[in-house]
């Protein structure tokens, strides 16, 4: 069996506030996986992916990622560009002044030319119907608009695992079904953070529930 993409060992976290987000908890995430993260509102599910990528530290426990273990903020440097996250919230993402420039952001920064990266964006662009929307001022878009543009400046990155959270957020119908669409044609391995169940049974196979501090298979 290859080596995991992602192993999580008794993990525990918590806030200054007091209760413990995580206690102990384990987790396995490999090639190919599509989960669905679940849990009631406030359990933790976003916390959990935060940690995986560094942006939060575990107080105990251990992260793996891509066969190594993740100790120091230099050790996820390399992690977030492997492990795309899609923040719950479209404006923590989004900084540019246009729609292009967001999205150019992340090739841009891997080294890739200018003329390479208009290329990437228009693909990126047009696979998600936002055709012509180059120089769209970002903040001005509509909730859904966003929603995909920031998706976008996920997926432009090629990543070797998504962590998608609450992406179907702001999308009207047409749309979130042009995202399974997408998502059904990815590659990649994906956890999925959302409270669309008929979305979450449409793009994942396997459900994992955070339920006082434990995950939790089925």
């Amino acid at each position: 069996m290859s080596e995991p993409l992602f192993r999580l060992s008794d993990l525990h976290f918590a806030y200054d506030s007091g209760q413990p987000v995580l206690s102990g908890a384990h987790f396995t995430l490999r090639a190919g996986d599509r989960v669905a993260l679940t849990g009631a509102n406030g359990v933790g599910k976003t916390t959990l992916l935060h940690l995986m990528v560094g942006l939060l530290k575990a107080q105990a426990g251990q992260v793996e990622a891509f066969g190594r273990p993740r100790i120091h903020e230099k050790d996820f440097v390399e992690v977030r560009p492997r492990a795309g996250l899609l923040f719950q919230d479209s404006d923590d993402q989004l900084f540019c002044p246009t729609v292009s420039e967001d999205i150019a952001f992340g090739p841009l920064n891997l080294g890739k030319s200018r003329a390479e990266t208009r290329m990437i964006v228009q693909r990126a662009l047009a696979s998600l119907g936002l055709e012509g929307f180059e120089n769209r001022v970002t903040h001005k878009l509509s909730g859904g608009q966003r929603r995909l543009v920031a998706l976008a400046t996920v997926l432009v990155m090629n990543p070797e695992v998504l962590l998608l959270d609450e992406p179907t957020n702001a999308l009207d119908a047409e749309t979130r079904e042009r995202l399974i669409q997408i998502l059904d044609g990815l590659p990649q391995a994906m956890i999925v953070i959302s409270h669309d169940e008929d979305f979450l049974t449409r793009v994942t196979q396997r459900r994992v529930r955070l339920e006082q501090g434990r995950l939790m298979e089925g």
